[in-house]
């Protein structure tokens, strides 16, 4: 290793270069950096799609056009306005060459290279098209496609989400909002209240513990250190080590739970039809509501953070927090109980699985049904929508997953088909947020399938906890951040874009604006009063025809009343002894009367 200190000018006198404690790369290393600059140089030259990463992501055009002159210039000097001594110190160090300054090039070009090619990866990783599953021929079905046959053809990272994880009982499955974590936990009512919070990224068990209660739901709270479980008599909050935070005894027998985690909500739906939300950031109820009785299916929009329940009646119902009433209710399955339902991430669409085995298919703009499938194997006893608009329905113990066309329009074959092993009854099925997995809990476990190109591959950055690989501070920070952002619960409505919609700066008139529309909407309509008909007998159309052409006046309706007057006029003259004045007509000679 060799040091250099000493100072050198530009040519042109106006340029200071000095170089000082610069250490020079041995002879091996540079040879290395030479050979691996070289290979970079010929990758890029023979692939067309380098070159067009390597030029195409500079510096702006008056750069390179900077830099092209300046290179022209390296290349044919002109020495004419320099003096002796500089054009002397000009050629000396054109002739010597610069081991430091090469070195530095090099590795400036061996960068340049390399993020080059990064980026091309970059490219290829992030596609706009999704892997999927096509058939070659009209006489293949995917839905033959079984998880043993598809793990042949994975990579390994992936083909680790296939397994059947067997347990004594049945159990339910949710994931976080990330994707990392799941939360399992028993659902039978002989059962010891099993609960485990499982890392999906490494498959290693977080925690584990034992309520000695029955659990009928769970869910995650505002990220994956809490989480809330509906227990037999109330629903209680425990932390990712197992330890009881808080108990809300204001939620009475639990049925079903969810988390608006916009809004730090927690929603709970009782066995005695009560829908209550409380506020996790504070621990106070902020409403409580009747939804009515036999009640026992609760699903949020994602998209507006309504919440939708589903009746024995077979209706579904729409409802806020701000709202004591239901914001709208439709009749999905007449006759028969709501099983099960699903929402997609934008909020059109709306799946109900009801008792009679029919999976219909709701646009919630319109409130309009598009269509509906059967599922012959049994009840559609749980529905789930994918980040990518597939379908997944677990009936009897059978798991079937239609594309993503399949809300929109009618599909004739689903896209694949999975039986549980031992075809266990299923409880639940969860799609996991940003990858192509699908959990399903059965009465013996839990299944882990995959389904390509059912979750996205990238996570929006500005929404909360949804990074899986965050760090602690990073957590922390995001937290603190989505508390500040907290909504309030009265911006929770069918139309999310009257969030960001301009009102009155005036508060009073805002009220009256308020009031107004509220009584328009409750006023009763009023009915509109029978025309009574005086003349018995007569045409009624003929009576509303000359009424109609009561305040009609023309030169006919003029004449008309002309001589009605005069007829009115003669008779009174007759009553009173009086001739009438004869007319033009008869003081007329009876030669020219046929003119008047």
């Amino acid at each position: 290793m060799t040091d250099r200190k000493d100072v050198e000018y530009d040519p042109d006198g106006t340029l200071l270069v000095a170089r000082g404690n610069v250490s020079i790369n041995d002879k091996e290393e540079d040879e290395q950096a030479t050979e691996q600059l070289a290979k970079l140089q010929q990758q890029v030259e023979n692939d067309p799609a380098l070159q067009s990463f390597l030029y195409s992501t500079t510096q702006p055009q008056a750069a390179q056009d900077r830099l092209k002159m300046m290179q022209m210039d390296d290349q044919r000097p002109n020495l004419s306005n320099l003096s002796d001594k500089q054009r002397r110190a000009f050629l000396k160090r054109s002739l010597s060459k610069n081991t430091v300054v090469a070195a530095k090039l090099k590795r400036h070009d061996t960068k340049r290279l390399q993020a080059a090619i990064a980026a091309r990866d970059a490219s290829l990783v992030f596609a706009d098209s999704v892997g999927y599953l096509q058939a070659e021929n009209d006489m293949e079905r995917t839905t033959a496609m079984k998880q043993s046959q598809l793990k042949k053809h994975l990579d390994p990272e992936t083909a680790q989400h296939i397994y059947d994880l067997k347990l004594a009982c049945p159990h339910g499955l949710q994931y976080d909002r990330s994707g990392r974590y799941s939360l399992l936990y028993s659902t039978a009512s002989t059962s010891r209240g099993h609960v485990a919070v499982m890392d999906n990224s490494f498959r290693t068990l977080q925690t584990e513990f034992v309520v000695q209660e029955r659990i009928r739901d769970a869910c995650f709270l505002n990220n994956s250190k809490l989480f809330a479980l509906a227990q037999q008599q109330h629903v209680y909050i425990y932390d990712d080590t197992g330890a009881e935070i808080h108990r809300l005894a204001s939620h009475i027998d639990p049925l079903q739970l969810e988390y608006l985690p916009h809004h730090w909500l927690l929603a709970s739906l009782g066995r005695a039809g009560h829908l209550k939300y409380t506020d996790t950031s504070t621990g106070q109820l902020v409403s409580s509501h009747s939804v009515g009785a036999h009640t026992n299916v609760l699903r949020q929009n994602p998209s507006n953070a309504v919440l939708v329940a589903g009746h024995g009646n077979g209706s579904v119902s729409l409802w806020s927090p701000s709202s004591s009433t239901y914001l709208a209710k439709v009749m999905c399955h007449k006759g028969s109980p709501v099983l099960s339902c699903a929402i997609d991430a934008a909020g059109h669409s709306l799946v109900t699985g009801g008792a009679d085995k029919q999976v219909s298919v709701w646009d919630l703009r319109m409130m309009k049904l598009r269509h509906s499938y059967y599922t012959a194997a049994g009840v559609p006893c749980s529905l789930d929508i994918s980040q990518r608009n597939m379908l997944a329905i677990g009936h009897a113990g059978h798991v079937t997953i239609w594309g993503a066309d399949a809300l929109e329009s009618k599909v004739r074959d689903p896209y694949l088909h999975h039986l549980v092993p031992g075809g266990s009854p299923i409880e639940t099925v969860r799609f996991r947020p940003f990858e192509d997995v699908c959990g399903v809990g059965h009465a013996n476990g839990i299944t882990s399938m995959v389904v390509p190109g059912a979750g996205e591959p990238t996570f929006d950055t500005n929404e909360y906890h949804l990074n899986p690989m965050q760090s602690v501070k990073q957590r922390q920070e995001q937290e603190v951040r989505s508390l500040m952002d907290k909504l309030r619960p009265d911006m929770i409505g069918l139309d999310p874009d009257q969030v960001g919609a301009m009102e009155e700066s005036d508060p009073h008139r805002r009220l009256e604006r308020i009031q107004q529309l509220q009584e328009e909407a409750n006023a009763k309509p009023q009915a509109k009063k029978k025309q009574k008909s005086k003349k018995r007998g007569r045409s009624k159309i003929q009576t509303q025809l000359r009424r109609k052409q009561a305040n009609i006046v023309d030169q006919n309706v003029m004449q008309l009343r002309q001589a009605r007057e005069k007829e009115k006029s003669d008779a009174e003259a007759t009553r009173n002894g009086i001739e009438p004045e004869p007319s033009r007509k008869e003081s007329a000679p009876a030669a020219l009367r046929r003119f008047f």
